[in-house]
């Protein structure tokens, strides 16, 4: 697969990230068919590998999300800008702290959103349980998975 082809892949894969945070656009459909698609352009072994692994963590991440309230976020005030700062919290999460940092980046973005919005530290504790609550937990199960697919993909591609 070319350097071009290997482009267009990431480009998807990180409009599928970001669609995750965007009501409406199936983020995590976009992620998995990024992947197809690099594994049917490069059909190597770890290319499948990393397609049936992403193809049964989505699943066991809409099994998740299932189990969890449905997302009310809009309910509770949380504002696109929010989904912003979560995501790039979550992104930055992910690479500082490989993997696992993906969760307190989430959590630390909200967190960050809600005290300069509020000003207050109980209040932006207060603010970002609910939002957690509200659906946010849905939103990082989806988000944290699609992170561990294109960091997968990425390893893949760079030391495979």
């Amino acid at each position: 697969m070319g350097v071009v082809d290997l482009l267009l892949v990431g480009l998807v894969i990180l409009l599928g990230v970001g669609g995750v945070l965007v009501p409406g656009v199936p983020g995590s459909w976009l992620v998995w068919a990024a992947v197809m698609w690099w594994a049917l352009k490069d059909p190597q072994p770890l290319a499948w590998s990393v397609l049936v692994s992403a193809t049964v963590a989505l699943f066991l991440s809409q099994v998740v999300r299932w189990a969890l309230p449905p997302r009310r976020l809009r309910a509770s005030g949380a504002t696109p800008r929010m989904g912003v700062y979560a995501g790039v919290g979550a992104f930055v999460g992910f690479f500082l702290l490989p993997v696992l940092g993906a969760i307190p980046g989430f959590v630390g973005g909200i967190y960050l959103y809600e005290r300069l919005r509020l000003g207050r530290h109980g209040e932006a504790m207060a603010a970002l349980r609910t939002a957690m609550r509200s659906g946010g937990s849905s939103v990082l199960t989806e988000l944290f998975t699609c992170l561990l697919i294109m960091g997968a993909w990425l390893g893949a591609v760079l030391w495979g």
